[in-house]
């Protein structure tokens, strides 16, 4: 295909993306699941050609800066809180996923080798960043249910990935050392965290030295790829140094940046993850038809594969099943006999951690790396994309409907010291301390009275309120409602004035952008 060609799919392909996203928000269908199934439509139109993905190239383009938005906005208190039960499911819960695969794949097909089974099992076990992203922005979850989610995303593509690499190495070798396979495993991460931490190291020393924003927000989104290429070129984990770099970068970015940066970087790098995320989705879609076409059509699907796939498909769903609620009812046992202090997820709970496995672009692009000598390759392609769909389009649709009816409770002990009201509070008597020693001259004049009014209202208003909880939080959306009114009525004035041509474009940006940083600061006070 020409290159101008390629340029045209890939523009066609965004406006796509808008018209799906446009259209599931308007029949309130998760856009991941909207995406799929119009990639596969726009598969199947005449005279569109079936995509065919370089399974190396959509790791390295896609994986980097999902992963990154991921560990960028992750908490870190949580995150360490958690971190046993986060590498539970990312670990633990990969390697069980894919040893059950494995007896099932074996079960099933006894004439494939061992090594070939366990290796559909690691690209089928670890659950998809991306996919659990696009699900748990449209979902409301306890904080450790969410954090757990998330810290699994974020790191058990790693697990996989070597799981998948060691088998495949024994298919085509014939020889595997549990020994050696485990020490570089730990290498692997333990290298990972090293290079991810010099690259967001290295992030925060840069950042303060450019003193530029376009700069700064360029050199910010080049991390997560420089810590993917260098980790992988010195053939230790990629995944866990963007994952490093990402929570580095994260934690830093309060410090290395003021306002506007952090503005116009939150912007950007919005819209960049939301159009390679919506692409990813898309691109499975279209795969669909290459991949039929690989394999001799659906018709050859249905009568020589259906009764393998559909059973692997459900032992992957099974499979968490059975270690999350194992898992929990160990820890039960456990803290009834006093050997630890942590608390159990609970049965409604379980449920939602386990439903919420949806896999996505790693497995189809790992299924896609096979090699060519790979037994049953076909097979374990069918398998991947199967999976892809029933937990994107069965559990991603219906996660919402679980957590309703579940109704998992919040753990209590996740709870920071201070709730926002408070933190608000001390934020606020923070401000009034400066601006009370700055307002006032040395021989007591006040230069700044109405800085002063402001602040000491700002840090007693809330001291003065008599009402509940929920009358203080209408009484504050209804007080910052109206500061955006006021916003939306001063921008429709400008825009007046500068079509009467009363006002020049420099004036009408310049107060247009005031205009813009208030409402942000009303909306984000409300919220």
């Amino acid at each position: 295909m020409h290159p101008a060609a390629n340029f045209e799919l890939i523009i066609g392909m965004f406006l796509v993306v808008v018209g799906l996203h446009y259209l599931a928000r308007r029949v309130s269908l998760p856009p991941a699941a909207a995406l799929i199934v119009g990639g596969c439509a726009v598969a199947f139109v005449p005279g569109v050609q079936g995509i065919a993905i370089d399974p190396e190239l959509v790791l390295v383009l896609f994986l980097p800066p999902l992963l990154m938005d991921g560990a960028w906005f992750t908490a870190i208190a949580p995150f360490r809180r958690h971190m046993a039960g986060i590498l539970s499911l990312a670990v633990g819960a990969v390697f069980f996923t894919t040893a059950v695969v494995a007896i099932v794949t074996k079960v099933l097909m006894p004439q494939l080798p061992w090594a070939a089974c366990v290796a559909l099992g690691a690209i089928l076990s670890p659950p998809d960043a991306v996919s659990a992203r696009a699900v748990l922005q449209r979902v409301r979850l306890p904080r450790r249910l969410t954090t757990l989610l998330e810290g699994e995303s974020l790191l058990n593509d790693a697990a996989g990935l070597v799981l998948f690499r060691f088998a495949v190495a024994a298919v085509l070798t014939g020889g595997f050392h549990l020994g050696a396979a485990t020490g570089t495993f730990f290498l692997l991460v333990a290298g990972g965290i090293a290079v991810g931490a010099a690259i967001g190291g290295l992030w925060v020393a840069l950042l303060r030295r450019l003193g530029d924003d376009t700069l700064m927000i360029a050199a910010t989104v080049l991390v997560c790829w420089s810590a993917y290429i260098a980790a992988e070129r010195l053939h230790v984990s990629g995944v866990i140094a963007v994952v490093t770099a990402g929570l580095t970068c994260g934690w830093f970015q309060h410090v290395v940046f003021d306002a506007r940066v952090r503005i116009r970087a939150l912007a950007f790098w919005q819209v960049l993850v939301f159009l390679l995320e919506a692409a990813v989705f898309l691109l499975i879609g279209l795969s669909f038809r290459g991949l039929l076409d690989r394999v001799g059509g659906l018709g050859m699907v249905v009568d020589t594969m259906a009764r393998p796939v559909l059973l692997i498909v459900a032992a992957v769903i099974v499979a968490r099943f059975l270690w999350i609620f194992g898992v929990d009812a160990g820890l039960t046992i456990l803290r009834r006999i006093g050997w630890t202090r942590r608390q159990p997820l609970g049965p409604r709970a379980a449920v939602v951690m386990s439903w919420a496995g949806m896999r996505g672009v790693v497995t189809l692009a790992v299924a896609l790396s096979l090699p060519e000598a790979m037994p049953a390759r076909d097979l374990m392609l069918v398998t991947a994309f199967a999976v892809i769909l029933v937990t994107v389009l069965v559990q991603g649709t219906s996660l919402g409907w679980i957590i309703r009816r579940m109704k998992p409770a919040e753990d209590g002990s996740t709870r920071p010291p201070l709730d926002l009201h408070a933190a608000e509070t001390m934020l606020f008597r923070a401000q009034l301390a400066v601006v009370e020693r700055e307002a006032v001259a040395a021989d007591g004049t006040v230069i700044h009275p109405q800085l002063l009014r402001r602040y000491r209202t700002r840090a007693t208003v809330a001291d003065a309120f008599d009402g509940t909880a929920e009358e203080r939080d209408v009484a504050i959306a209804s007080h910052f409602d109206v500061i955006i009114a006021a916003v939306t009525a001063g921008r429709a004035e400008l825009v007046r004035l500068h079509r009467a041509g009363r006002i020049d474009d420099e004036t009408l940006h310049d107060l247009e952008h005031d205009l813009d940083l208030e409402e942000l600061a009303a909306a984000a006070a409300k919220g």
